[in-house]
């Protein structure tokens, strides 16, 4: 009982601070995911260090993937609209690649690939987040980007909406449809619970349509069937991770919840899907 409150009050917590960063306004928004993106980074280095004969340098590669964010939220935000912005991260590269060379550790091609790995799993997703974040609206002489939080934050609200409707659904029929999704990684997955999350997903698409027709119906229902579908495998994605380094959470930032990738394993591929489905429709216009 006690772990459960503790669960229900930080996962309270988790969503206000979340949402509320998102629609507040776009300095919230850019410091929360700065923040998230740098202890997403430490976090998986943080668990691969722990493997025998891995030394990634955590400092380094974590504050390289924080600006790695910064320089998208500054580049597609307009703030400083030009390429120059992501030199400092190409340094960064440099340096982890060249600085393995005087270290003379014991792999320093498995150092070199974990690291790599945290910026393309971790901070290259919630970069491209910005990219949702700011539309460039062609109406405006300037075409200078406006902040439209209604993206970012649907990609959550399916995720959140698509796990709990798989979990209240698979609950009920699982042993009606016992047939499971993805049994060699996750057990507990199934595929009545993933059809059911995905039409609860296709319901907060069709409520989100309500309020804003940016997209059409059709295209927010789109929208999120492809955050569900990439949401859940994000979720396997991770869960393999933590199977093939022995480990059973990747922290304990979150009381109750893990850690910072177990919270936001599925919109680790959700994010760059929907830019990706995004940019597909803008171009399809």
């Amino acid at each position: 009982m006690n772990n459960l409150i503790l669960r229900t009050l930080t996962g309270i917590v988790f969503v206000a601070v979340l949402v509320g960063s998102i629609v507040y306004g776009p300095y919230s928004y850019g410091l929360l995911f700065f923040l998230i993106t740098v202890l997403g980074v430490m976090e998986f280095c943080h668990i691969v260090n722990q493997q025998e004969g891995i030394h990634t340098n955590t400092l380094i590669t974590s504050m390289a993937g924080g600006y790695l964010f910064l320089a998208f939220y500054a580049y597609v935000s307009g703030i400083i609209p030009t390429g120059a912005i992501f030199l400092p991260y190409l340094l960064s590269l440099i340096y982890l690649l060249v600085s393995e060379l005087y270290l003379k550790r014991q792999n320093p091609i498995a150092n070199w690939a974990y690291a790599m790995m945290s910026h393309l799993y971790v901070a290259l997703p919630f970069s491209l987040l910005s990219i949702l974040a700011f539309q460039t609206d062609p109406m405006h002489p300037i075409f200078f980007p406006t902040y439209r939080f209604i993206f970012p934050l649907s990609v959550f609200i399916f995720l959140w909406a698509s796990d709990s409707g798989a979990y209240c659904v698979g609950s009920l029929l699982h042993k009606t449809f016992p047939t499971k999704l993805f049994p060699r990684i996750s057990p507990n997955k199934s595929w009545v619970g993933s059809i059911g999350g995905g039409i609860i997903a296709m319901g907060a698409a069709t409520l989100i349509w309500t309020f804003d027709d940016s997209l059409t119906l059709p295209q927010w229902l789109g929208f999120a069937l492809v955050v569900t579908v990439f949401g859940t495998w994000g979720d396997l994605v991770e869960s393999l991770i933590k199977r093939t380094l022995g480990i059973k959470d990747s922290g304990h930032i979150l009381p109750g919840h893990g850690g910072m990738l177990d919270r936001f394993d599925s919109s680790l591929l959700a994010i760059p899907a929907s830019v990706i489905y995004l940019y597909t429709l803008m171009m399809t216009a």
